[in-house]
């Protein structure tokens, strides 16, 4: 079996995000579950920061355009965090963008949709 990385940190994040999802269910917009895992980060004291912003560098210059990570979690980890009905590419791409201008190594994309809590893992 393969080493899967930060799995301590992952089982844990993704423990906080079932937490949200048991307790409001599906149906509310990104900024409530968002604002609803900062609390349950907080109760866990699990190390974060939310909306951390990222500087793209091209050829030495720094761009105008920023990122903003939804969470970055244990100073290692992005997580993005959805409320749409699918997981699409560009998402998968967006949270790539993230890892490579982050210098993290893993992303983790929720998806807080109808009918279940969707999850994924996406190692650079």
């Amino acid at each position: 079996m393969a080493n899967i990385i930060y799995k301590k940190e992952s089982y844990t994040i993704i423990g906080a995000l079932f937490s949200v999802y048991n307790n409001l269910g599906s149906g509310f917009s990104e900024i409530v579950y968002k604002d609803a895992l900062e609390h349950e980060f907080k109760l866990l004291g699990i190390p974060f920061k939310r909306e951390k912003q990222y500087d793209v560098v091209y050829k030495d210059t720094i761009l105008k355009h920023k990122f903003y990570a939804d969470f970055v979690v244990y100073d290692k980890i992005i997580l993005e965090v959805k409320a749409a009905t699918n997981i699409h590419d560009k998402h998968f791409g967006q949270c790539l963008n993230y890892l490579k201008v982050s210098k993290c190594k893993l992303a983790i994309l929720v998806n807080f949709h109808e009918e279940l809590l969707d999850h994924r893992r996406i190692v650079l």
